[in-house]
């Protein structure tokens, strides 16, 4: 139940709100997809958590960029 309704917030994210920010997102896929597929794969707490991990490096003092997709 918690996995469905965080995966509604993530496309509801999407759908609505990422189009008001300025672009900014140093990696394809972006940090939200990157979490939803991770939310997906792995479920909610390791999924949740790797996507916690890519958010909290994408900042512009990280040397990481690019393409990362999901493992």
């Amino acid at each position: 139940m918690f996995k469905r309704i965080s995966l509604f917030l993530i496309e509801a994210y999407q759908t609505y709100f990422r189009w008001a920010l300025p672009p900014a997102c140093r990696f394809i896929p972006s940090c939200s997809e990157y979490t939803k597929q991770a939310i997906v794969k792995y479920g909610l707490i390791k999924g949740g958590f790797k996507g916690l991990i890519r958010i909290s490096s994408c900042h512009p003092f990280s040397g990481k960029a690019g393409y990362d997709p999901l493992d």
